[in-house]
């Protein structure tokens, strides 16, 4: 009875074993994509057809939010990983990468939609990952987040994941006209940016914005200024003269405030939501909210009415 006992537990065992091993290789199936705004952009295309996962957190930093081990996990065994690229994530590259060598279908969407590279700064030469800012980029990765969830996600239907772009692209549509609007408002001599780091270069490429210079002399936010730094930008904001300066809303804003300061003007240090979407409570928790919320704070910070 005992030896009976023993082989039942062992061909129940390599039973549970072989059934974990096949889940395994077939995953748990549905979307993981890193950052919150391509994750707002992927449930719109998907709906509630299959799962998405969302790695990074509300009000978090692109740059440097890390994943726990469920979480990569996960990745390896999604149908689709949907990620910025471009050197964005930098806390979870090796992560897709590692997904992706374990045979996961990987997006990287910043590479397929005409990346700009970053000027007259620390990363000068570098691409920019920044693209969201520029929406009709964000209609291009709406259409490579279509293509690639048809082709490669089990379980979803074509004409319903289509239907579903068509409506969003429309929307895409209709704020990059009203940013258009907007901003056309501001006179020409009063369209210069000063920002926490440099992230709002496709924006200032689309709606013809002149970039002077950042707080943060880099594409990440895991630069430091020098002293000379500071005071060369504050220069350059004293000669041109300024209205405000932008901070993102996930930094803290006190560099700015210095800059400010050192400027020896009135300049106002307002927040934007750059980087990262707000959760549901906040005023930019989707990406199109994000970007009306910018585009006023934009428009009503550079007015000199």
């Amino acid at each position: 009875m005992r030896a009976k006992l023993g082989v039942l537990g062992v061909a129940l065992l390599l039973t549970i074993a072989g059934c974990a091993g096949s889940g395994s290789a077939s995953g748990e199936g549905g979307v993981v994509v890193t950052t919150n705004i391509l994750g707002d952009l992927t449930e719109a295309v998907v709906g509630d057809q299959v799962p998405v996962t969302v790695l990074m957190k509300p009000n978090a930093d692109p740059h440097s939010f890390a994943i726990s081990a469920q979480e990569a996990a996960q990745l390896e065994q999604a149908d689709l990983v949907v990620h910025n690229g471009l050197g964005l994530e930098e806390g979870v590259q090796r992560n897709v990468d590692a997904a992706e060598e374990s045979g996961v279908p990987t997006l990287a969407v910043g590479d397929q939609v005409d990346p700009i590279s970053y000027r007259d700064n620390e990363s000068a030469g570098e691409p920019d990952p920044h693209f969201w800012t520029d929406p009709r980029r964000v209609h291009t990765a709406v259409e490579l987040i279509a293509d690639q969830v048809v082709s490669e996600v089990d379980g979803v239907d074509e004409e319903t994941t289509r239907a579903n772009a068509r409506a969003y692209l429309a929307e895409v549509e209709e704020l990059d006209g009203w940013m258009a609007d907007q901003f056309a408002a501001i006179p020409e001599q009063d369209r210069k940016l000063v920002t926490n780091h440099h992230v709002f270069g496709y924006l200032a490429q689309r709606y013809e914005f002149e970039v002077l210079g950042a707080v943060l002399p880099s594409g990440t936010t895991l630069a430091s200024p020098s002293a000379s730094d500071l005071s060369e930008l504050a220069g350059t904001i004293r000669k041109a003269g300024v209205a405000a300066i932008f901070a993102d809303s996930s930094q803290p804003d006190r560099l700015a405030k210095v800059l400010a300061e050192q400027a020896g003007l009135e300049v106002r240090v307002l927040s934007l939501y750059s980087e990262s979407l707000t959760g549901p409570e906040g005023s930019a928790s989707t990406y199109l909210d994000m970007m009306r919320v910018n585009t006023t704070t934009i428009a009503d910070g550079l007015s000199r009415n």
